[in-house]
């Protein structure tokens, strides 16, 4: 039997051949794992564009968002009582996300005293003890890019920011500049990377040129001309596992989608994000798959002095995800009472509930992700 000479004295042809065939194998290997993993995930070649993986860590995470808050009205004095209770049933809400987002409509001052009030008909500023309130409620992060965050003008905003820099809080959509407003919320969950960026569509005319964020004004990150928020979205895509946007949008009382919200979102889809929600109407709007992402068009509010319905409906949107693939949404119901969310139990959870899915019949959004099943009842 002639001896066979060792891999290193191989001829180079040899070695590539082998090598060659080597790596089809490690392929045809990848295939099957990939086609007997029971995933419905896209295929692998939809990746970031740095060339991340679609499901990143392969890791599931639930993000949780809740609407409008302000701290007027009962808020008021349940803040001055007691910050670290002052929003009543929002942990409840919260509760068992890796990332809680609101929407805070209001500015934060010393005191709660406005050093400008703009000449608008609501006006809304609390104090510093605004963020201890959202912190102990369970809040990750929060945006005030809003029609409300500039509420005590540029010298308010400015108070804003060093109160969230004072209490280590995030906080989003607003900043010294455009470059600041739009900067993305950064955190890692599981290993997986959650970007979360703020914008609003909605701006009062007469003032959107004097809040609006720009490379020279501090303001708020402002959705009217998508430009720049379109490029923070493709810019967060880069790096990120999973991209979200919050957005203001919607019309005051309308619980359906208005002319513009639909535009956005699939500008932002196609820039990138992966979960678009918004606030803003006080009213909720419907929400579900537009093809892989997965959008709420309105929350409603949150903590709210609101006294009557359908204002008074309340809840939490808890969305998983893996990397990119939304995986699952649920919708906790509650009721405002006393301006704070009250979570609905029984009977009452299961109406709220239904009332909330039939939100959906007028925003040509899917009950389930394009392509496939429909999952457990109470959620997807």
């Amino acid at each position: 039997m002639t001896e066979r000479p060792a891999p290193e004295r191989w001829p180079l042809r040899r070695k590539l051949r082998l090598a060659r065939t080597g790596a089809v194998a490690a392929t045809l290997v990848g295939a099957v794992v990939w086609l007997t993993s029971g995933s419905d995930a896209p295929q692998p070649k939809a990746k970031a564009a740095v060339g991340r993986p679609y499901l990143g860590s392969g890791e599931p995470v639930t993000l949780v968002f809740g609407g409008d808050v302000h701290f007027a009205g009962p808020l008021e004095g349940r803040l001055a009582a007691d910050p670290r209770t002052a929003l009543g049933g929002t942990r409840a809400l919260l509760a068992g996300g890796d990332v809680a987002v609101v929407n805070l409509e209001t500015a934060v001052t010393p005191g709660a005293a406005c050093p400008d009030r703009q000449p608008k008909e609501f006006a809304f500023a609390a104090p510093p003890s605004a963020f201890a309130a959202l912190r102990g409620a369970g809040v990750t992060v929060a945006t005030e890019a809003n029609n409300h965050g500039l509420d005590c003008g540029r010298a308010g905003l400015v108070q804003s920011l060093a109160a969230a820099r004072a209490a280590h809080f995030p906080l989003i959509g607003v900043g010294a500049s455009a470059t600041q407003a739009f900067a993305p919320f950064h955190v890692r969950r599981h290993g997986q990377m959650i970007a979360v960026i703020a914008a609003t569509q909605v701006l009062d005319d007469e003032l959107a040129a004097a809040w609006t964020a720009t490379s020279t004004q501090a303001g708020v990150a402002s959705a009217q001309d998508p430009t720049a928020l379109l490029a923070a979205v493709r810019s967060a895509r880069r790096t990120a596992d999973t991209v979200v946007v919050y957005l203001h949008w919607g019309t005051e009382l309308q619980a359906c989608p208005n002319a513009r919200q639909p535009a956005l979102m699939q500008a932002l889809v196609a820039a990138g994000a992966d979960v678009i929600v918004g606030s803003h109407a006080h009213v909720q709007l419907g929400a579900g798959y537009a093809g892989q992402a997965f959008v709420d068009y309105g929350l409603g509010n949150l903590a709210f002095y609101a006294t009557g319905p359908p204002s008074t409906a309340a809840g939490a949107l808890a969305v998983t995800v893996t990397g990119r693939r939304v995986d699952g949404y649920r919708w906790r119901p509650a009721l405002i009472e006393g301006g704070v969310p009250v979570p609905l139990e029984g009977a009452a959870a299961t109406a709220g509930l239904a009332a909330w899915q039939s939100l959906r019949a007028c925003t040509g959004l899917a009950a389930t992700r394009s392509g496939t099943a429909p999952a457990a009842a109470g959620g997807t």
